[in-house]
Formats: C-alpha cells, structure tokens, sequence
C-alpha cells in the first residue's frame, strides 16, 4: 500500500484585519500575565539589567586571563556592593524621613487649616474640608508615601531574590559567548538583534546613572545650602527619579518643595523652583533626552508611553526600568526579524532616516536663503 497522497487543498489564510486583532488580543493576554506576576517579574528583570551591565567587566577580566570563575566571582561581588550600599542609604534616608516629619507637625496641621479655609471659601462642605484636615496629619502623610514608594522599597525588601538571580545568571552568563556563537550558526539575526539589545541597555544604564548621580549630587547641596529638611533622602529621590524619563523630574521636585514651605514659606519655594527646578529641568528635559535618545533610538513619544505603560502593568518599578522592557520587546518583535525590521524607524530610531532628513533640512535652509534675498520665485518682494 503506497503512500496517502498529499491534500491538494489549499490551506485557509486569516485575513489582515484578523490577524491584527488576534495579536492584539495576545499582547493583551500576556501584559495581564506579566501584571498578575509582577512580584517575580521585577526582581527578574532587574536582576538580568544589572547582569547585562556588569558583562563588560567580566569579558576583561577573562580577556586578560582572569579564571572564569574568579571573574564571575568578581562582577557578583562588585554588583552585591552597589547593592548593600544604595540599600542601605535607602533605609537611612527613609528612617531619617520618619523621624523627621513629626517634628513639623504644627505646621503640616496649619497648612491644613489654610487649606480648609480656602476650600470653604470656594463653596466646599464641612465633609470635604474635614478630609482634608484630617489627611494633613505626619501619620497620614507617611502612609500616603509608603504607599507610593511601596514597590520601590521592595527591591530592598525582595533583596535576597535579586541576590540569587544575580548568582545564577552570572553563572550562567559565562557561557552566554559560547551560546551565541552556537545560535549564530542558526540564527543570526537574533543573535545580532539581541547583542544590540544589550549594547544599548548598557549605554542607556551608564548614560542615565551618570546624569542621575551628578544630579542627585546637585540637589543634595542645594537643598543643604537652602536648609531643607531630608536634603539626602530628596537627593536620593532625584537619582531613582532621573531613571523615570520626562515625568521623573517633577515627581523629585514635590517633597522639597513641600518641606522648603513649612521651613521656610515662600522664599523658600521660590528658590528650589528657581535653583532646584531649573538645573533639573536643563538635565531632564534638554541633557538627558539628547544621551539617552542617542543611546537607545527611542523617540520622545514613546519613551514617554513606555513609562505610562509599564507603570500600570509593573507599578512604579516599571516606569524605572521602562526603557530595558521597552527595548526587551522591540528587539523580539522587531529585531530579531528582518522581514518587519523596516518598522524600526517608528519607534525612533532615525539611522534609516538620516539621508532624508538631511534632504528636509537643506530644502528648508535654502528656502529660507531665497527668502531672504528676496527672490521673486518665493512670492515675496525684491530689496530695494
């Protein structure tokens, strides 16, 4: 008995509209997947950003004959430093905050007060006002600020996962060269599109860890010279906050301002919003954008989605490491397929665009030449 012949019938193909939505639909699924296990996702991923970023170092140390081991050893010790130290600065910080707003808490129950009154006078009821009253109290406000820093003090908390995964994927990353040569065979360009994944998430850790210590450096002695109680703990804020694009500044700035008013009253705010606010500003809005757009190719447009997106999906901690998820997605739905990579220039980045950018800047510059000789073929009137 030979063969069953082969089904001449041509096999049904979804239509486009039907396979946009049933994408749609699994991006769907899998961002609430990655919501509902954000307590395993988080230190994950956390712990894989600072494995991709210590890499370099371990690379040297076994390019100049540094045992594997010895050299893994080394960049978990390096890493478990960072680590211990920025925690234990966090907890200071933190304790030095709770014992220092009860302190003010006359002038945190007049502020209310004010508050109140002006609420009233705008036609507020006594419901309403009373909440208000009743929200202005140093327990309140501490329970309102654990509750925001809640997942950020979990990476403290959760220390001993990242720690473990920190040991395991350094393990495991000194065979990581030997894979990709054996994917590479196979697979090429998800080997390409996953070592510029971590070209770029390294070139966006250090660009934005350098701004932000340089910046947290910056306001940690403004705020002294302005005496501003907790000039560490705002300082610390505005480091963790610079990893936050476009909206980090703004979050760093309200705790100053707040405290420089119950020390200080106006003339306070008005100089952390003139000194403060303005260097941050420069950083955030004119400096940072410039590297780290450079850095990863990603338009201002959504960087700025990212951050709103993955802070609903992760909470805070994943508007700090939206960047790295970002990146994380487009190289495995971009990237890694060069069929669909022409979607690229999309997400921002402009090497593919440059020549006709170039084209668009000189047409503008010689239009606005041949205006401003007067040329009567751009409709304006010669000189006299």
């Amino acid at each position: 008995m030979g063969p069953e012949p082969a089904d001449p019938s041509p096999r049904p193909v979804l239509p486009r509209s039907a396979i946009i939505l049933l994408t749609l639909a699994c991006a769907t699924v899998v961002a609430f997947g990655i919501a509902a296990m954000r307590g395993v996702v988080t230190p994950v991923f956390f712990a894989f950003v600072l494995t991709l970023c210590v890499h370099p170092l371990r690379r040297w140390m076994q390019g100049h004959g540094v045992p594997r081991g010895l050299a893994t050893g080394s960049t978990i010790a390096a890493v478990f430093a960072l680590l211990a130290g920025f925690a234990a600065v966090l907890v200071a910080s933190l304790a030095q905050f709770s014992a220092l707003l009860p302190q003010y808490a006359p002038q945190i129950a007049e502020l209310g007060a004010s508050i109140t009154q002006r609420l009233e006078s705008v036609g507020f009821g006594p419901e309403q006002t009373q909440a208000v009253v009743d929200g202005f109290t140093p327990g309140r406000i501490i329970g309102f600020l654990a509750g925001v820093l809640g997942n950020i003090t979990s990476i403290v908390g959760g220390l001993v996962v990242i720690l473990t995964m920190l040991i395991l994927m350094a393990v495991d990353g000194s065979r990581v060269p030997a894979l990709l040569t054996h994917l590479n065979y196979h697979r090429p360009d998800l080997v390409t599109a996953f070592n510029g994944f971590g070209g770029g998430v390294r070139r966006y850790m250090i660009a934005t860890t350098v701004l932000g210590v340089a910046q947290g450096l910056f306001n940690w002695l403004v705020l002294v010279i302005l005496q501003v109680p907790g000039a560490l703990l705002w300082g610390l804020l505005s480091f963790i906050c610079s990893f936050i694009p476009n909206i980090g500044y703004f979050i760093a700035i309200i705790p100053p301002l707040f405290f420089g008013f119950l020390t200080g009253g106006w003339p306070t705010v008005l100089a952390v919003i003139v000194i403060y606010g303005g260097i941050n500003s420069v950083i955030q809005s004119i400096i940072q954008p410039k590297y780290v757009g450079n850095a990863v190719a990603l338009s201002e447009t959504l960087t700025f989605a990212s951050v709103l997106f993955w802070a609903l999906i992760l909470g805070p901690v994943g508007a700090i490491l939206a960047v790295p998820l970002t990146l994380l997605a487009r190289t495995i739905l971009l990237d890694s397929d060069p069929a669909i990579a022409w979607w690229r220039p999309l997400t921002g980045d402009k090497k593919d665009l440059e020549a006709l950018l170039k084209q668009e800047d000189d047409a503008i510059r010689a239009r606005r030449a041949r205006r401003a000789s007067g040329d009567p073929g751009t409709g304006s009137a010669p000189k006299a």
